[in-house]
């Protein structure tokens, strides 16, 4: 059975030009979580709000999360139980924990720190003004995920240069172990 592949973003959501819009866009069954107020990304609604899109398709999922969303993807894992998902990567998840994280975003806190259910790869940078490098091996080690770094890539969003991300694409081929499919009219 084909995977779904659900796009969990974070803060503000994703733009236009952000990796995982242009990832929905050219690709088929790619689903994005919507969220009520994406400038408050407030733990128990952002959880629930993803529980009900894994609960609105049917076989596999596989789950790609930037930033709060990567974050809201390990903190729903800590309550909600779903057998469906096949794995996931958590793309600069944010240290909401961080005493010098922008207030809109401490409403999210705390971290989860339990180890995933479902194979899981964390991309970081080593110099993300939202994640500190300890930080980000701390929470890769805490959910038994594999950790990749890309040197010098920021927050890995659209204002570090991550539009189009193809290497981010393969990534997700090789995670899932199927290969994201062009819509026939991207």
């Amino acid at each position: 059975m084909k995977v779904t592949f659900i796009i969990v973003p974070g803060y503000t959501n994703s733009g236009p030009e952000h990796w995982q819009s242009h990832i929905e866009r050219k690709y088929q069954r790619v689903l994005r979580v919507q969220q009520d107020d994406w400038f408050s990304p407030k733990r128990e609604p952002w959880m629930q709000r993803l529980n009900e899109t894994i609960d609105s398709v049917e076989g596999p999922v596989f789950l790609i999360g930037h930033s709060c969303g990567a974050v809201t993807i390990s903190q729903w894992a800590e309550k909600y139980h779903c057998d469906r998902i096949t794995g996931a990567l958590l793309v600069a998840p944010a240290d909401v924990d961080s005493p010098d994280i922008p207030e809109d975003i401490i409403v999210q806190r705390p971290l989860a720190f339990q180890p995933l259910p479902f194979p899981t790869t964390v991309v970081c940078s080593d110099n993300d003004e939202f994640l500190s490098y300890r930080k980000a091996r701390q929470l890769a080690e805490s959910w038994g995920a594999s950790l990749i770094t890309l040197p010098g890539a920021g927050h890995l969003h659209t204002a570090a240069g991550f539009g189009e991300w193809p290497d981010g694409e393969a990534l997700i081929n090789r995670l899932s172990g199927q290969q994201l499919i062009a819509r026939s009219d991207a």
